[in-house]
């Protein structure tokens, strides 16, 4: 099928790896338990989105360029490291409750979440080197045309979307009454922190290819 084979067992396998929690699956999980599903779900759309971007990148060779160069990958390590480690910060220093200021009227800024998920995704070359180590297993090798990977990470990003909106919508649903309480609130925030600087972490101890 247009250059995809075992697509029965792509499809199976990335199901089983989606439900396996990684980066992005925690800054779902922080978002969602600390602001609430709408936050979650726009959060699981930047992530998405940025999974579409690397599809895009390996199908057309871009990350090609990811994987021969330490130099490129180590400086985009160290930028989502930055990143994940700022927004941990900020959250953990901040003394206001943002779930609460929602419940009462304020106005998320669901673009602002929005674009932390995509950067999220982008800036972590895991993902990239994932697709180019996995998807060339279920490629017919005398195809030479972009579309078997098109078709895998869009089937791979779909199965993903799904996950992610079940973890948004159950972790928000599970800490609805905890964010009710404003000093409640402002400890999920603090958790969060402690997670995204945590992924950060995590993020800083990946290798280039060698």
């Amino acid at each position: 099928m247009f250059g995809v084979i075992h697509f029965e067992v792509f499809l199976l396998t990335g199901i089983l790896l989606n439900l396996i929690p990684g980066a992005d699956t925690m800054y779902i999980v922080g978002r969602s338990i600390s602001q609430g599903r709408t936050a979650g779900i726009y959060s699981v759309l930047g992530i998405i989105s940025g999974s579409l971007v690397h599809t895009l990148f390996v199908a057309f060779g871009l990350s090609l360029i990811l994987v021969k160069s330490v130099l490129l990958f180590n400086v985009i390590k160290v930028i989502g490291v930055v990143y994940l480690v700022y927004l941990g910060i900020r959250m953990i220093l901040d003394k206001s409750n943002l779930a609460f200021q929602q419940a009462t009227g304020t106005t998320m800024n669901k673009r602002k979440i929005y674009i932390q998920g995509l950067l999220t995704s982008l800036t972590n070359p895991k993902v990239s080197l994932f697709f180019i180590a996995f998807m060339p297993q279920f490629i017919d090798p005398n195809v030479t045309s972009p579309v078997p990977f098109l078709i895998l990470g869009l089937t791979f990003t779909i199965t993903g979307l799904l996950w992610c909106l079940f973890v948004a919508y159950f972790s928000s649903y599970v800490t609805k009454t905890l964010r009710g309480n404003q000093k409640v609130g402002q400890v999920l925030n603090k958790v969060t922190g402690v997670i995204f600087i945590g992924m950060g972490i995590k993020l800083l101890q990946t290798k280039a290819p060698s």
